[in-house]
Formats: C-alpha cells, sequence, structure tokens
C-alpha cells in the first residue's frame, strides 16, 4: 500500500508553514530594519521599508546612549544567579516529591502545583513589603534570593518531577540496598540521567530572568543597577526617544537569547519530549 502523500498535499503543508513563520518572523525583520534606518526614514509618509542607506552606526551610537554594557553586566548577572539557584534548589524538591518515601509528600507536592494558580501580581505587594521590612529594596537580592529557595519555581519543580517519576524506581532501590546516602543517589545517579530536562529549565530560567521586566522595576531605583529591560523602557521614556537608537539596542538585547536557544534548541526538545506526564 502506497502511503506517500500526494506534492500537492506537501505544497500546502509546507506553504501554511512558511506563512505562519513569516507572520510570527515579521516583527522582528521590522525591527532589524527599523534600526538601521535614518531619522527622516523613520517618520518618512508613505512608510519607508527598506532603507536606502543602512545605517549601521546605530549600533554604535547605542553605546553613547545609554550604559549598554553596564546594563548587559546587570542582566548577565541576575540571569545567571537565579540559574545556579534554581538548578540548586528545584532539583532537589522535585527529587524528594517524586523518589523519597515520606509522610506529607504528596499535599506537599499538590500545594507546589497550586501556587502555579497564583498570579505574580497577587504576590507582588505583600513581598515587596516584606523586602521592604528587611533593607533590601535598591539591591539585587529579591530579584536572585526567592530562586535559592525555589519561590516561584512550581512549573521547573512540576516539569523536573515529572521526568523523574519516568526513572525506574528499583534503580533507586538498588542504590540504597548497597547503602547509599539519598543525597549520594541524587548527585550520582539521578542528576547525570537527567541532564536533557535540567539543561531544559536552566534555558527557561534564562530566559524568563534576562526579559524580566516587573521585577527590576519594582525593586532597582539606582540607574547603575538597571538590567536591560528597564534601561530600555527609561531610555524609551525620554522627552525625545530616537527611535533607530531603541530599536539597536533591543536587537543586540534580543540576540542573547536567540543565540541561546539555536545552541541549546537540541536539550531543549529532547527536555520536552522526555518530561513524562506519570503521576
Amino acid at each position: 500500500m502506497d502511503t506517500r502523500k500526494p506534492l500537492y498535499y506537501k505544497l500546502i503543508a509546507h506553504g501554511l508553514l512558511v506563512a505562519f513563520g513569516l507572520v510570527f518572523v515579521a516583527p522582528l525583520i521590522w525591527l532589524l530594519l527599523t534600526s538601521i534606518k535614518s531619522d527622516r526614514e523613520l517618520y518618512a509618509n508613505p512608510p519607508v521599508l527598506f532603507p536606502k542607506t543602512p545605517h549601521f552606526r546605530n549600533y554604535i551610537d547605542v553605546f553613547g546612549a545609554i550604559d549598554f554594557v553596564g546594563m548587559t553586566w546587570n542582566t548577565f548577572f541576575v540571569s545567571v544567579l537565579c540559574v545556579v539557584g534554581i538548578l540548586l534548589s528545584a532539583p532537589l524538591v522535585a527529587y524528594a516529591c517524586s523518589h523519597i518515601d515520606w509522610l506529607g509528600r504528596k499535599p506537599l507536592f499538590v500545594v507546589i502545583i497550586a501556587t502555579l494558580l497564583l498570579p505574580y501580581q497577587v504576590t507582588m505587594i505583600p513581598t515587596y513589603i516584606i523586602w521592604n521590612k528587611l533593607h533590601l529594596i535598591g539591591t539585587y537580592v529579591p530579584l536572585i534570593a526567592p530562586a535559592f529557595v525555589s519561590a516561584g519555581a512550581g512549573y521547573y519543580i512540576f516539569m523536573l518531577r515529572q521526568f523523574f517519576m519516568t526513572l525506574p524506581s528499583s534503580l533507586f532501590q538498588a542504590a540504597r540496598i548497597d547503602g547509599a546516602s539519598d543525597f549520594r543517589i541524587y548527585l550520582q545517579i539521578l542528576l547525570p540521567l537527567c541532564k536533557p530536562v535540567i539543561a531544559t529549565v536552566a534555558v527557561f530560567v534564562f530566559l524568563g530572568t534576562w526579559s524580566d521586566f516587573l521585577g527590576p522595576l519594582l525593586y532597582l531605583n539606582d540607574q547603575e543597577q538597571y538590567t536591560l529591560s528597564l534601561g530600555l523602557y527609561a531610555f524609551m521614556q525620554t522627552h525625545y526617544v530616537m527611535w533607530e537608537k531603541l530599536m539597536a539596542a533591543s536587537a543586540m538585547f534580543t540576540l542573547p537569547i536567540v543565540v541561546l536557544f539555536f545552541f541549546a534548541q537540541k536539550q531543549f526538545i529532547e527536555g520536552i519530549t522526555l518530561t513524562g506526564i506519570k503521576g
């Protein structure tokens, strides 16, 4: 029986994929084209899509208009520490909720899942009051410290726990019979088997922290501490917005995310594919 699909079916399918792809990539193309336009071309009527002479100097001028290097370092610093914090804490919680038998394991996991129902805006004010009472407003601590205790990491704990549940329990029972402690099992058996999903969590956390705007807006007051998202917003609020430079800065802000996903897409896809749904 010939199971090959007709040529017209393939053409229609690929045509739809290309069309939807163009819809999603159109804003990025517009951003890149705007970033190399002149000031006159920005306000031309009718609008100019392709600049006659690309002004790549807009990318150089960004460093004179804002402290782009400093804000990039601040964003990288916060993002990396959040990744480290989540990878230190969330897998431990997921392991405790999957392969360690103790009283209250399932109710605790239900509570963790229930936190996913609470949007950040619900806990924003009480959390801000707590950090204010601790006199930590204006520092990076409120942005970084929650990651080290898995605060707000319910989704990552759920993802890790579901993946851990796909691993055979006999593997851990055999290790316990040989005298291995839970912590040794976690370090020497569990983690080496879970590199794809851990890499996926790291990518998710980095992307979320890199593009976070509300957190820095709440807790950072000094412009020298600004992350890129907050710095670009402050630049946009000036009395005269230099859109071509703003678009150039936005393009450079987006570049690390694109590069990270490009190099980590294999682990990203493996982590999503291999994450089990076992209860």
